[in-house]
């Protein structure tokens, strides 16, 4: 079984209560689908998790891992984080095997969230302040973590481990932008400007997550599922942009 499904991009939270409603569908959702799941014979559960679990930014040379104690940084996070503990106790409790994945930034055609606007901007062309930022992000494209999926929904060695995916490289912001714009064929306009000024322009905007994101370094380490399960993102970095941005993108999407 391959559960998904998650509370998630709320970008402007009404509820009361956000924490407790995340964990109301994160949380206790996906306990209750495992629970049931494992008394209906359920030989493995796939689980679809958050690297917000390990936290919101890398410092330089350091990369999440599996290994890492948890640091979430926002109720989505917590909610995830707490999941995991209990499948843990679950698996430990039945017959059932439960694998999690800590996904960093997924990207693929019409993907919502930061990724979805700054495709928008970049197919606009727009001049975009962010050409000295000197970071480095992980990402995941849409076709690499479909395959990966795939891989511990099969591979023995995958029972009851925590893993981490990426593409295998990772970017800075400009160059993301770069790659994104040659692959929607469009003009790159990328403005130096300092990073203090983008966060405070943006903090005066409501715009500061979006911010530190952008600017921010978040690195993953998929070292153990190279090793332990022998796998390698079959797509590139530059093909899986093209997928995701490039052939029919248009500004209305």
């Amino acid at each position: 079984m391959i559960h998904l499904a998650a509370r998630v991009h709320i970008m402007r939270d009404s509820a009361d209560d956000p924490l407790a409603e995340f964990r109301r569908v994160n949380t206790e959702g996906t306990l209750n689908l495992a629970r049931q799941a494992a008394e209906f014979g359920v030989k493995r559960f796939i689980y679809l998790s958050s690297i917000g679990v390990n936290g919101n930014s890398t410092t330089s040379g350091k990369l999440f891992t599996p290994n890492d104690v948890p640091s979430p940084h926002d109720s989505y996070s917590v909610s995830k984080l707490e999941a995991e503990i209990g499948l843990c106790k679950i698996a430990k409790k039945t017959e059932m095997e439960v694998v999690i994945i800590r996904p960093p930034l997924v990207y693929g055609a019409n993907a919502p969230g930061n990724f979805g606007k700054l495709t928008r901007l970049v197919a606009k062309s727009l001049p975009l302040p962010l050409g000295s930022i000197n970071n480095r992000r992980s990402f995941v494209g849409i076709d690499n973590l479909v395959e990966f999926i795939v891989t511990c929904l099969e591979h023995p060695a995958a029972a009851n481990e925590t893993l981490m995916v990426g593409d295998g490289e990772d970017l800075s912001t400009p160059d993301l932008i770069r790659r994104m714009a040659r692959a929607m064929n469009q003009p790159t306009r990328l403005l130096p400007m300092p990073k203090f000024l983008i966060m405070a322009g943006a903090t005066i905007l409501g715009k500061r997550e979006m911010a530190q994101r952008l600017c921010e370094s978040l690195q993953v380490d998929i070292s153990k599922s190279r090793t332990l399960l022998g796998w390698n993102p079959p797509f590139s970095v530059d093909e899986g942009l093209k997928r995701a941005v490039g052939g029919n993108w248009r500004l209305g999407n």
